[in-house]
């Protein structure tokens, strides 16, 4: 700055100081213009460090705090949608919905090419600011081939706008000490983001017209790739924002709808933290080390669930996380007035029909008697339900106890014998509290079940009781009198018995993808979903799976099975089937339609071989007969369920497969790639995980 002002003072031996001020700024060589900050934030990607530059909507939102409110020491900036705070003094980025390491912000103008994979990296804030005063003035000067020296010892040259370049140090020692020299390949050095070709998102839409809960399945990993739910959730998200950009740009443009929010929920990690992995560790076998531990770390998670002691550990977590997100969100957005859904992966999907299955509507508590009122209460999980139990049940010097302990009523329903037990309450109260709960449960139900409708009532009235947590309606008679009345099989039916968390919240949608639901539930020993049936809380249900996955079933066939029909095949995004399904089908409707015709014209020739002659027209009156019949068979033909692609000819005849959806369709086929048709075999892992 000091050359700078120096130049303005003296005036020129030619000219005076204006007439040089003049020239300055007419020359465009001399023009100085100052650079614009964009910010970045670091991330540990293959155990690589990556520089990557927030949206232009968030840069611009944190560059703006940081010229107007810098001295705040606490100031907190919501970036990326708000699952990320940036506290900007400190400059570190912290995510606010999961567990993350915490990323290090910096507010960036100069780069340099990496020495690896060629992605360009910042200079440190206070460098970059030395860099460009010593630009400033060359720029200004015109007086080039600047040289500095950065605080690692890396020689930095400014040979002119275009060419300037960065050497690391290459130390040559001797007597007299280690000094830096510029051999080695050079890298280049480039001013300003827009000259580094990174590529910045323009940001998402403020206002959130819906939010969706992703539940993983077994393993850490959710793909292919051996990524985590957060990363698969990240571009669950990115995907959806894209489709609004090329499918509702208009109505974007126009403010006329927001976005869908994603939020990943991990019980994974909380259920492996409880020292199972330790246990596990001390009996595996040394043979096949890796093998066996991607096992333990996976495939186990399905037989934990079939455990009550871990299935009441998934469980409590999965809803416990849900309902944590949910209150933080609404913290975090107070002004969302949307809807919530949820989406589950392979056994997350099951975990989520157990969960859904067992919760409680609370309207129906609204025009109950006392007892109902109680319950009501009991749910809530306020402190003062649970003296009311106890007083009722004559145990009030037991209260300074759950008091200690902090117990409310939601807490109480999911206390154990052995909690009550390490509590300290005796066997005969602990008894009794615990025959409270149950009886509670079982209550529930009944009001339930006095909720079916007249058309099944037969069938509720022969089913047997139901345990608790289970579902009423969830089953169907076999074709026996006898066999229907132990047959009617209820969701509690094989299942491990657990005490299911009630959500603070009613979800829209239940999405299932890549789902074992309709085994699982064969292998508990339902053999029909009654039509009636629909899940308490949750009156959608889309049960979605890649037609080469071998991990998912269908769900319709258990509501309708003396029916055979295909389901529903998804649109693509482009708004029509894949080139090599329209070729398969047009090929097999040729193929129908040459059978059909060959054997009508060899039905002809046989009759009128075997047939005495007839006349002219009672012989024409034949040939019509059988091209009407002929092309009514055609006709049959082409509306054949065979053929999903007529996702848009449902209401000629409308297909009803009950309540589960409302009366809509359910099972949902993805449309496979074209490679993925060769080999069904050789794309089965990657059908399974193919949904993000």
């Amino acid at each position: 700055m000091s050359a700078v002002e120096q130049q303005q003072a003296e005036p020129s031996p030619s000219s005076n100081s204006s007439s040089s001020f003049e020239v300055v700024e007419a020359d465009p060589a001399n023009k100085y213009e100052a650079v614009v900050p964009h910010w970045f934030y670091c991330k540990v990607i293959d155990s690589r460090e990556r520089w990557i530059p927030f949206s232009r909507q968030d840069s611009e939102k944190l560059e703006e705090a940081h010229n107007t409110r810098k001295d705040n020491e606490q100031l907190v900036i919501p970036t990326e949608g708000g699952r990320y705070d940036v506290h900007l003094k400190k400059r570190l980025r912290c995510a606010m919905y999961w567990e993350e390491e915490v990323s290090e912000v910096r507010r960036c103008t100069w780069f340099y090419k990496g020495d690896k994979d060629n992605k360009y990296i910042p200079y440190s804030e206070s460098f970059s600011e030395e860099l460009e005063e010593t630009y400033m003035i060359a720029i200004t000067l015109d007086e080039w081939k600047k040289k500095l020296e950065s605080p690692t010892r890396e020689i930095i040259i400014l040979h002119n706008p275009k060419l300037m370049v960065h050497y690391h140090p290459v130390t040559a020692s001797d007597d007299w000490g280690s000094t830096p020299t510029e051999q080695g390949r050079p890298r280049t050095v480039k001013r300003g983001v827009e000259n580094i070709s990174a590529d910045i998102p323009c940001g998402e839409p403020l206002q959130i017209d819906h939010l969706v809960f992703v539940v993983h399945g077994i393993g850490p990993a959710c793909d292919i790739r051996f990524r985590s739910i957060v990363q698969c959730v990240n571009d669950f998200r990115n995907v959806s924002l894209s489709m609004l950009q090329t499918h509702f740009k208009k109505a974007q443009e126009q403010q006329q709808i927001g976005r869908v929010e994603f939020l990943p929920v991990n019980w994974h990690s909380p259920l492996h933290s409880t020292g199972v992995d330790v246990d596990l560790e001390r009996i595996t076998l040394p043979s096949i080390n890796r093998l066996r531990h991607f096992i333990n770390d996976t495939i186990l998670d399905v037989f934990f669930y079939n455990s009550s002691t871990y299935c009441q550990t998934i469980v409590d977590t999965v809803a416990s996380e849900m309902n944590r997100l949910y209150r933080l969100f609404l913290q975090r957005n107070p002004d969302f007035k949307g809807g919530v859904s949820i989406a589950g992966h392979s056994l997350g999907s099951l975990i989520l029909f157990d969960l859904l299955t067992n919760q409680k509507d609370s309207s129906e508590d609204e025009d109950g008697n006392k007892e109902g009122s109680q319950m009501g209460a009991y749910e809530q999980g306020d402190i003062g339900g649970v003296k009311e139990i106890l007083k009722k049940l004559e145990l009030s010097e037991y209260y300074s106890v759950f008091e200690k302990e902090r117990m409310d009523t939601q807490a109480l329903a999911l206390c154990t014998e052995k909690d009550l037990k390490d509590m300290g309450i005796p066997l005969g109260p602990r008894t009794k509290i615990l025959h409270y709960v149950r009886t509670k449960d079982e209550t529930q139900d009944a009001q339930q079940r006095a909720h079916v409708p007249a058309g099944n009532d037969d069938e509720s009235e022969d089913a047997p009781k139901p345990e608790s947590g289970s579902s009423p309606q969830l089953g169907a008679r076999s074709s026996s009198t006898n066999e229907g009345k132990r047959q009617y099989l209820d969701v509690g039916l094989g299942q491990v018995s657990a005490n299911y968390p009630q959500l603070i919240y009613k979800p829209d949608i239940f999405f299932a993808f890549g789902s074992p639901i309709g085994m699982f539930l064969t292998v508990r020993g339902v053999k029909r979903i009654d039509p009636n049936y629909s899940l308490p809380t949750c009156k959608g249900f889309f049960n979605i799976f890649h037609p080469f996955d071998p991990v998912a079933y269908r769900i319709e066939p258990m509501i309708i099975p003396d029916l055979e029909f295909e389901p529903m095949l998804l649109p693509h995004h482009k708004g029509r089937k894949r080139m090599h399904l329209e070729l398969k089908e047009g090929l097999t409707r040729m193929g129908m339609d040459l059978k059909n015709n060959l054997l009508g014209s060899l039905r002809i020739a046989w009759q009128s071989f075997t047939r005495s002659p007839l006349l002219a027209v009672e012989a024409a009156a034949t040939e019509n007969e059988a091209a009407i019949s002929l092309e009514k068979q055609t006709v049959h033909s082409d509306v054949k369920p065979e053929e999903p692609a007529a996702t848009g000819k449902e209401d000629t005849p409308p297909l009803n497969v009950g309540m589960l959806n409302g009366g809509h369709r359910i099972d949902y086929v993805l449309q496979e790639k074209p490679i993925e048709s060769f080999n069904e075999y050789l794309f089965a892992l990657q059908g399974h995980l193919c949904y993000w």
